[in-house]
């Protein structure tokens, strides 16, 4: 064999990266798009804790983990014509009565969860049936009910609550909605602790820090695989802030929350956007839940135990700033390949 070949023969072994993505709302579809266009072992946990829209109808008419953000994912994940995903992703007119704002792919997440008496399997039927490469599980296979204490001492539950409340939180927390045990915490499923325990990487976010991410952290089982895992924890800062959320926010800020909620440091590193967002570009009006760009602050992410990992991963479109999922994608890889974090 010449050294050619064996070289050939060594990165054709080179073990493909498993990459963990935690969070929920539309951020995370967004770099689970990237990450499909790349050679990854993907998987993807999903919150379970909204309570607004369409998911929250369902979810209190039918006492059954909100589906909405499942579906999004599984739709970004799936390898079907792209028509049968419109399909599935089609809401009916808010003058359809009885149907109103629903998304059809949630009334699919519905039945199927019915049948099975469990939206984990669910998931795992329709991930089939969208014939899709890695994995999708929702963080428990239950509701969750979230809970905040603002800076003021009082306290919410409900995602949609705590949001609109505009408050300044000081620590939020998750309980399972239905149970007659008040003391019995959630418990993530096999399967989600050990993809993190597996992970090369785990992702967290982009997308709200308080109502799509921390309720997955918050789930207790979920906090320690996060501390025994050997994966990369990388944090993916958001480029907005989002009021009542984070108003004023550094991403080292978004950083130290997450490390605080957990009890120890956690992210080792955070990529972080570099772009300006014009201010004359943004639609205030449509993109009311966000407020200004998310402070840059490497230095302090840094006194928070993490790498900064910065680029322009600034894609303006629709009137507002968000992420380029794949130039994200591509960061997530090169941190996955490097033997260590300096």
């Amino acid at each position: 064999m010449t050294k050619g070949q064996e070289q050939l023969e060594k990165f054709a072994l080179k073990p493909v990266p498993k990459i963990v993505v935690i969070g929920g709302g539309s951020g995370q579809p967004v770099i689970l798009g990237g990450l499909k266009k790349c050679d990854t072992n993907l998987t993807a946990i999903v919150t379970v804790a909204d309570d607004g829209g369409s998911s929250g109808v369902l979810r209190n008419y039918l006492n059954m983990v909100p589906p909405g953000d499942i579906r999004n994912v599984l739709s970004t994940l799936a390898n079907i014509d792209q028509e049968v995903i419109d399909i599935f992703q089609y809401r009916f007119n808010s003058d359809d009565e009885m149907l109103a704002g629903h998304a059809l792919g949630n009334l699919i997440l519905a039945s199927i969860a019915e049948q099975d008496n469990s939206i984990f399997s669910a998931v795992q039927r329709m991930s089939k049936l969208f014939q899709i490469d890695g994995n999708v599980f929702p963080v428990v296979d239950e509701p969750l009910v979230l809970h905040a204490e603002f800076a003021d001492g009082t306290i919410l539950e409900g995602e949609g609550a705590i949001t609109a409340a505009g408050k300044k939180i000081k620590h939020v927390w998750v309980t399972p909605q239905f149970t007659l045990d008040k003391h019995r915490l959630p418990e993530a499923p096999s399967e989600v602790v050990n993809s993190i325990l597996n992970a090369d990487v785990v992702v967290l976010g982009p997308g709200s820090l308080f109502t799509s991410i921390m309720p997955n952290l918050m789930v207790p089982n979920v906090a320690e695989a996060l501390l025994a895992t050997r994966a990369k924890v990388v944090y993916v800062a958001n480029i907005m802030t989002q009021k009542g959320e984070t108003d004023g926010f550094s991403d080292a800020d978004h950083v130290r929350a997450i490390n605080e909620h957990i009890g120890e440091r956690v992210v080792d590193a955070v990529i972080m956007n570099t772009a300006q967002v014009p201010e004359d570009y943004i639609d205030w009006k449509k993109w009311n839940e966000v407020s200004r760009q998310v402070i840059s602050d490497p230095e302090h992410v840094r006194a928070e135990g993490a790498i900064p990992v910065m680029g322009d991963l600034l894609e303006l479109r629709d009137a507002g700033a968000f992420h380029d999922g794949y130039k994200v994608a591509q960061l997530i890889m090169q941190i996955a390949a490097a033997d260590k974090l300096n």
